[in-house]
């Protein structure tokens, strides 16, 4: 295989050496995966903790810290594997290309150790909820499916369950953006909006990381494209047999309230577990995705009407003053609360956290019905800025006062939604414990 580093990738059938350019879940998988192989690594780490260092240990590899010389340990290694989400101005991507060293990818890594299909999803938002609905079509199909990569398994840990016959990997810009030998059978993007400009160089380099799902199909593969997205449209390879979803016209969409593929309609749109306008664009992205390789409409069908959501996504948790709470806290881009702010009339919205360095104003534009906002985190002067013009805004120190806000601005019944259209970083360590923190505020203030 080759690199995006531009220096022939190495010969795994021989023994090597890598290094690991962070030490977080998906490189310890790579760490074993290689030390099981008869390879060897060294790992790099600015923070490591001590559930890293216990793992390095018992593998018997080195961690190194800030404190080591990179220059020294670059020159002993025959390849780079960065880990998902590293910063694209790294040290190490700079120290690996003077050197010529292949930048590897954990997927080109499995795809060298295993050729059983692959299913790869990408897009700004859905991404998880579209590859749990595709796991459960295809299981219902009588298919061993499971799924792996931007999840708490990465899919070279994935492959180490023989039983497994299809995977289904959740394909994140990160990982995408050194793929070459990646070779799914079937290739969906769901959507592109800006994100990840706190990882990325620019936005150019975000929108070619995730084009890069199309880039070596397997030879009996399908690219599935998102019919509505005009970048995503424009990635569309006339060389490949392609499926769209989304659009009057595409191969894949509504008619007459119902959800039709090439060979007719196969469920009612108000038969899905919720009608919302992305969970309906989900639903036929997932039936795209999975008939290709052997799911039935019936099973796709029963999925899509079945799946119990997700924690954190528009998920309703409470009623204060007659007014329905909402948790959207895994909406971290502008574009994933604007998808959600399209699901409701009148609704005082919670927003901000740290901007991954996109413009927020895209939430805006789908506010119309918006009867106040409150804005929370270290992008809170951000979010006043963009809102103040049009619609009442309040900043909150913390959660319990944006609960606080929010009550007062609901007063009528309108519901309220927490969809932050930032990263939790500031105020949380992942969405999860913000999600968390705000049913524990709504649910004190009841």
């Amino acid at each position: 295989m080759t690199s995006t580093s531009g220096a022939a990738s190495p010969d795994l059938g021989v023994p090597n050496r890598a290094l690991l350019g962070g030490f977080g879940i998906t490189n310890r998988s790579v760490a074993r995966a290689l030390v099981e192989r008869g390879h060897s690594a060294v790992a790099f780490d600015e923070m490591p903790n001590e559930t890293a260092r216990g793992f390095a240990d018992r593998l018997g590899i080195e961690l190194l810290s800030p404190e080591a010389s990179l220059d020294e340990c670059l020159d002993q290694v025959d390849f780079v594997v960065p880990t998902p989400g590293l910063a694209e101005h790294h040290m190490v991507f700079e120290h690996a290309r003077r050197r010529r060293l292949p930048l590897v990818s954990e997927l080109d890594l499995a795809a060298q150790w295993d050729d059983r299909p692959v299913v790869a999803i990408t897009g700004t938002n859905g991404k998880t909820t579209v590859v749990e609905m595709c796991v459960d079509a295809l299981q219902r199909s009588g298919a061993r499916a499971t799924a792996a990569g931007n999840t708490d398994v990465p899919l070279v840990e994935a492959i180490r369950e023989r039983s497994t016959e299809v995977f289904v990997v959740e394909a994140s810009s990160f990982r995408l953006a050194r793929v070459r030998d990646f070779t799914p059978r079937v290739a969906t993007w769901l959507n592109f909006a800006p994100d990840h400009l706190d990882v990325h160089l620019d936005l150019a380099s975000y929108e070619n990381a995730k084009a890069r799902i199309w880039r070596n199909l397997a030879a009996d593969g399908v690219c599935v494209a998102n019919a509505l997205d005009p970048v995503v449209m424009g990635h569309v390879r006339t060389d490949l047999p392609t499926a769209t979803f989304g659009g009057r016209r595409a191969d894949w969409r509504v008619a007459g309230g119902e959800l039709a593929g090439p060979q007719g309609p196969f469920a009612d749109v108000e038969d899905l577990w919720r009608s919302l306008p992305h969970d309906v664009e989900a639903a036929l992205a997932v039936a795209a995705t999975v008939t290709p390789v052997g799911a039935t409409l019936d099973a796709v069908a029963a999925a899509c009407r079945e799946f119990e959501g997700l924690p954190h996504r528009i998920a309703p948790i409470g009623e204060i003053d007659g007014s329905t709470y909402y948790d959207d806290s895994k909406a971290t881009t502008p574009h994933a609360t604007a998808a959600a702010l399209r699901g409701f009339g009148p609704v005082v919205l919670i927003a901000g956290g740290r901007n991954k360095g996109v413009d927020l104003a895209e939430m805006v534009v789908e506010a119309k019905r918006v009867v106040g906002v409150v804005a929370i985190g270290d992008a809170s002067g951000e979010i006043v800025d963009a809102f103040s013009a049009t619609h009442l805004v309040e900043a909150a120190a913390d959660m319990d006062e944006a609960v606080a806000h929010a009550r007062r601005f609901a007063k009528g019944g309108a519901p309220v939604l927490l969809s932050p259209g930032c990263a939790s970083f500031d105020w949380y360590e992942s969405y999860r414990k913000r999600g968390e923190d705000f049913i524990r505020a709504v649910g004190e203030q009841q």
